[in-house]
């Protein structure tokens, strides 16, 4: 989906998340399948208090291109991988 309906879905389901976590006070764990991309990428994905991928994933709000064309630089290689990410703390185990 593309557009504002979907860009609103994303603001709906990160508040129903939000409240979830909140009223149940309970944890929300995330798990990260290839690919997890766009909208996904920018809300419920990464709102986990737990947040798992599986190898080799490709995890990106944006692909390749597109950050190429938009920032007018390169992305190196292999850094919208589960492990590279992972590296960089942004999410917790990778598992199998």
């Amino acid at each position: 989906q593309e557009g504002s309906l979907s860009l609103m879905q994303m603001a709906k389901i990160s508040s129903a998340l939000y409240n979830y976590q909140l009223d149940k006070k309970l944890f929300y764990v995330a798990i990260l399948t290839d690919p997890t991309t766009g909208g996904v990428t920018a809300s419920f994905a990464m709102l986990g208090d737990i947040i798992i991928a599986e190898p080799n994933a490709t995890i990106a709000f944006a692909g390749k291109r597109v950050i190429e064309q938009t920032l007018n630089t390169t992305v190196p290689e292999g850094s919208q991988t589960s492990e590279y990410l992972f590296e960089k703390g942004l999410f917790d185990p990778i598992v199998p």
